[in-house]
């Protein structure tokens, strides 16, 4: 029965997307459709409805609308300006150095505001012109912005975090958070080895060093952004406040500071609270679909076959990863991060779970799989705003994201082979 479960909600799923049916009322509908195998039609609805219903009942996800308020004011009040200013210093006179400021904003706005679309969009605005003013090649541009975006996932505040600790039936925030910093550190770190071997092809221009005293104050204007990732994580890690209350924090932190800067209007808030609306509003009703998916399959032992099906192939813990690192890149290029860390996380955790894969470092694996789909076509969100601020096509782009996407990979299994890297830093504060 769980055979003939499977095979009719992933074929109605994949209709549904392909005749152009948004990927919310896709998981939805498809959910429904393969209840009807058990359930009669009335039932089957208002059972679909009360898990949806049930799934938004969580007051950890009161964070999420937070932390997206928080990013987009962030966007607005002059913040990722600074940021940008800092990372231009600490690149110095490097050859290709606006590359490496890339990936270096990236880390630091994508860690702060928690999104890669918003990463991506501001920093292609303000990089992307300059850029191209001192011959840097638009297409590797672009390659770099949309790569280092999705680093602001896996270091947090990161809302993809909390959806998975909440599909995971409660793995620590605070741990979770704590995981993100050294993977995403990481692979800042492979994005800019493959930039350099790009800027040594392309002999690109060296950048404008700065004295230790403009240093000084480029530090200063940026320090007071910084300090919301010391709040906010300081306060989730020691204890003061839950991840929920952070976000709240966050968003008067960075309201004060933006209306500081005087780069924001107080009339412009309502158009900023209309957009955060929206995209919670997005958010929200993927989790709320992606979560009556979950109990869906869960009521016809789907992620029991699927248990049966990766175990019977093997029992070794690092077969049993490397396919479901393969599954989850298939996913990534076809659906969203949200409803897929929803959907898969109570699939495949109890199988890792079950070979000895701590549910943290798994967590991280996750995201960083998921990441990468963010960057592929047809679905990539940061693929097409990367190519759309840029001023260039998908396919001048695409040849020259390959060798990032390969260096991704690369980090992507050293981080799924080195359990270390993720859990070094939970364990030092505590939190496992």
């Amino acid at each position: 029965m769980e055979y003939i479960s499977i095979i009719i909600l992933i074929l109605s799923f994949i209709t549904l997307l392909a005749i152009g049916v948004p990927v919310a009322w896709s998981l939805g509908i498809a959910s429904f459709i393969t209840l009807l195998v058990s359930v009669a039609a009335g039932p089957s609805a208002t059972t679909i409805a009360q898990r949806m219903a049930t799934g938004l009942d969580s007051f950890a996800l009161l964070a999420i609308p937070f932390f997206v308020l928080a990013g987009e004011i962030m966007n607005k009040g002059g913040i990722a300006n600074r940021l940008i200013e800092l990372a231009k210093s600490l690149a110095g006179r490097l050859p290709g150095s606006l590359l490496y400021v890339n990936v270096i904003a990236a880390m630091l706005f994508g860690a702060i505001a928690g999104s890669a679309a918003a990463a991506a969009s501001a920093l292609g605005s303000i990089l992307g012109k300059r850029m191209e003013t001192e011959g840097y090649p638009k297409e590797l541009g672009a390659a770099v912005n949309i790569t280092s975006s999705t680093t602001g996932l896996i270091i947090p505040p990161s809302n993809i975090l909390i959806v998975y600790s909440l599909a995971s039936g409660g793995v620590s925030i605070a741990a979770l958070f704590v995981a993100g910093y050294l993977p995403g550190i990481f692979i800042g770190f492979v994005l800019m080895v493959t930039a350099a071997i790009f800027i040594k092809k392309e002999k690109l221009p060296a950048g404008e060093g700065v004295s230790l005293k403009e240093f000084g104050r480029t530090f200063l204007r940026a320090f007071p952004s910084l300090m919301l990732l010391v709040i906010v994580i300081g306060g989730i890690v020691g204890g003061v406040f839950t991840a929920t209350e952070a976000s709240a924090i966050a968003v008067i932190y960075t309201l004060g500071l933006s209306l500081y800067y005087k780069e924001l209007k107080i009339k412009e808030l309502p158009s900023i609270l209309l957009k955060s609306s929206e995209t919670t509003a997005i958010v929200l009703l993927l989790i709320a679909t992606s979560m009556s998916m979950s109990w869906v399959m869960s009521s016809e032992d789907i992620p029991q076959a699927i248990t049966n099906s990766l175990l019977s192939v093997s029992d070794n813990v690092l077969v049993i990863l490397i396919l479901i690192n393969l599954i989850l890149l298939f996913v990534g290029i076809f659906m969203d991060m949200t409803p897929a860390v929803l959907i898969f996380t109570p699939i495949f955790l109890p199988i890792v779970i079950e070979l000895g894969v701590d549910p943290v470092h798994f967590g991280i694996i996750m995201i960083m799989n998921l990441c990468i789909g963010l960057c592929t076509p047809p679905v990539g969100s940061v693929l097409f705003i990367g190519v759309q601020v840029a001023g260039t096509t998908l396919e001048k782009v695409i040849g020259t994201l390959i060798p990032f996407f390969i260096a991704m990979i690369l980090g992507l299994i050293v981080i799924t082979l080195w359990p270390g890297m993720t859990l070094w830093l939970p364990r030092l504060f505590g939190l496992m």
